[in-house]
């Protein structure tokens, strides 16, 4: 089961592994159609973004992407979470 705080996946060894889980599971479950994931995903980059803050840009987790990656996968995913957002209310009109 993962953990239900931020602190307690960071406790995990490694970091963040409970989330990774239940991406993997999630994405099983849903035929790997990652749409319906990601919550889960968004989940998993807290962690890791959170476990950059704490123990410097040099760690290295099997669950996380780099450093530099996560950032650019957080941007395109909050881009992505904007543009459907302005798609939703254009289509409410």
């Amino acid at each position: 089961m993962a953990p239900s705080t931020l602190d307690d996946a960071l406790r995990y060894q490694p970091p963040c592994y409970p989330r990774a889980c239940v991406i993997q599971a999630c994405l099983q479950k849903n035929g790997y159609n990652e749409s319906r994931c990601g919550a889960q995903i968004d989940a998993l980059y807290e962690c890791c973004s959170e476990m950059y803050k704490r123990e410097g840009l040099a760690s290295k987790n099997v669950c996380c992407p780099k450093e530099s990656l996560l950032k650019l996968k957080m941007k395109q995913r909050a881009e992505e979470k904007a543009t459907g957002a302005e798609v939703q209310k254009t289509r409410r009109r």
